[in-house]
C-alpha cells in the first residue's frame, strides 16, 4: 500500500488539471456571489448555479479592465483557465474576463478582445498619427471589385488627381478575409513609399464585418508604418479596426476626402496667399522707398560739405599764419646763432693768442702756470703762442708788488 503526502496528492491533481487543454480556456456562466476586492487589488468571487459553486479569482490587472464591477446576484460570464491553488488544495477559475450573461457569444468575445487590446494600449489616442498634408501615394485595402474602390478613386481623382492609388486587393468577409487583410497591410508597408493606408468595405451585418474585429487585423493595423484610416460599414458600426486605426471615417468616400486635400481649396488658398504676398511686397517696397527718401533728406540736412569748405578755408589761413610764424622764428633763431658764434669766436683761446697773449704750463706736470709760485726755482715750462710753442727754463720770478 502506497501512502501519499498531502502535497503529493495536490501536485498530482494540479498536474492533471493544468495538463487538460479543455480546462486551459473556459467560458463559464453563473450567478455571481461573495464578490470582494482585497487590499492587494485582486477580486475574489463565486460562480454558482442550482447545484454547484466554482471559486474564482481575478487579478488586479484584469479587474482594472472592467467597465463596471459586477453586483452580487447578477448572472455573469467569466473566461479563464482552471488552476489548482496548492496552499488550500482547491481548484478555481482564474478569470481574465467577466461580463453580464445577457451578451451573445460573438459579443462576449468581442468585448473580451476589446478590453484586452485597450489594456495593451492599442486604442491610446496619444499614439495615433496625423495624416500627411500632401500625400503622394495612397494605399487601399478592399475588394478589387465593387463600389468601394470605385468611390475612393472617383473622390481622389476629383479632389487631388496628383495622388497615385495603390490597391492591395483583399476579400473583406469570410474565412479568407483576416489573413488576406493582414497580408495586404504588410504588402503596402513593404512598398516603402505609401504615405497613408485606407482600409474600407461597404455596409453589412455584424457577421459580415466580423473580419475587422479579428485580433490579427487589429495588430496588423497597430504595426503599420503608414498611418491607417478605417472606413468599415456604416457610421453606426464600430469595429476593433476602427478603434485601433489612426483615424476613422464614416464611409469609404469620406475616407478618401480625409486623406487628400481638395485641389480647389488649394488653388483658392494659393490665390489668397498670392494676394497677401503681393500686398505685403507692395507695402514693404513703399515703406522702404519712404525710408530711403527720409534718409536722403536727413543726409542732405546733415551733410558736412559746407562745413568742410569752411574748415578748409580756415585751415589755409592757419597754414599761412603758421608759415609766417615759422619763418619769423627761424630768422630770429639764425640771428641768435650768429650772435652766439661771434661770442664763441671772441672767447676762442686761439683768437686770444693771436692778439699777443700766450699760455704757459709746466713741462713736468702739464699744469697751467697762473702764479709765479708755481715756477719757483729751476723749472722747465712750455709756452704756446699764436703760431706755435717753445720751451724755456725759469731761472727767476718776480711777483707783483
Amino acid at each position: 500500500m502506497q501512502i501519499w503526502g498531502v502535497s503529493d496528492v495536490t501536485h498530482y491533481v494540479k498536474d492533471l488539471v493544468e495538463s487538460d487543454p479543455s480546462l486551459g480556456d473556459l467560458w463559464v456562466a453563473g450567478e455571481i456571489s461573495n464578490f470582494n476586492v482585497a487590499m492587494s487589488g485582486h477580486a475574489y468571487f463565486t460562480l454558482k448555479d442550482a447545484t454547484s459553486q466554482l471559486k474564482c479569482v481575478m487579478f488586479r490587472q484584469f479587474l482594472q479592465r472592467l467597465r463596471k464591477r459586477p453586483e452580487n446576484g447578477e448572472v455573469g460570464v467569466a473566461r479563464g483557465p482552471i488552476r489548482v491553488y496548492e496552499a488550500q488544495g482547491v481548484y478555481q477559475l482564474y478569470a481574465e474576463f467577466l461580463a453580464p450573461a445577457g451578451m451573445g457569444e460573438l459579443q462576449l468575445r468581442l468585448e473580451e478582445l476589446r478590453l484586452r487590446l485597450e489594456a495593451e494600449g492599442l486604442f491610446e489616442p496619444s499614439r495615433k498619427r496625423p495624416l500627411p498634408t500632401w500625400p503622394h501615394r495612397v494605399g487601399v485595402v478592399t475588394s478589387a471589385t465593387g463600389a468601394v474602390i470605385h468611390d475612393i478613386r472617383t473622390v481622389i481623382a476629383r479632389r487631388f488627381p496628383l495622388v497615385e492609388i495603390v490597391l492591395a486587393p483583399s476579400p473583406v468577409q469570410g474565412d479568407e478575409a483576416v489573413p488576406a487583410i493582414c497580408q495586404a497591410i504588410d504588402d503596402l508597408n513593404h512598398l516603402g513609399d505609401v504615405d497613408v493606408i485606407i482600409i474600407a468595405r461597404g455596409g453589412g451585418s455584424r457577421e459580415d464585418l466580423w473580419a475587422f474585429n479579428a485580433e490579427a487585423v487589429a495588430r496588423a493595423i497597430f504595426g503599420s508604418r503608414a498611418p491607417v484610416v478605417s472606413a468599415i460599414g456604416h457610421e453606426t458600426d464600430t469595429t476593433i479596426a476602427d478603434l485601433v486605426a489612426d483615424h476613422r471615417a464614416p464611409t469609404p468616400s469620406a475616407a478618401a476626402e480625409m486623406v487628400v486635400p481638395d485641389v480647389r481649396e488649394v488653388r483658392a488658398r494659393l490665390a489668397g496667399l498670392a494676394r497677401r504676398l503681393d500686398l505685403h511686397v507692395t507695402l514693404t517696397l513703399d515703406q522702404a522707398v519712404a525710408r530711403v527718401d527720409q534718409a536722403a533728406e536727413t543726409l542732405e540736412r546733415l551733410s558736412p560739405t559746407e562745413q568742410l569748405i569752411r574748415y578748409r578755408s580756415e585751415l589755409g589761413d592757419c597754414l599761412k599764419r603758421a608759415t609766417l610764424a615759422i619763418q619769423h622764428a627761424s630768422a630770429i633763431r639764425r640771428e641768435q646763432v650768429r650772435a652766439r658764434e661771434r661770442q664763441l669766436s671772441s672767447l676762442n683761446p686761439h683768437a686770444v693768442l693771436r692778439r699777443g697773449f700766450s699760455v704757459c704750463w709746466r713741462a713736468d706736470t702739464g699744469e697751467v702756470v697762473s702764479s709765479v709760485d708755481q715756477v719757483a726755482g729751476d723749472v722747465s715750462v712750455i709756452t704756446e703762442v699764436a703760431d706755435g710753442s717753445f720751451s724755456s727754463m725759469v731761472t727767476g720770478t718776480k711777483p707783483k708788488s
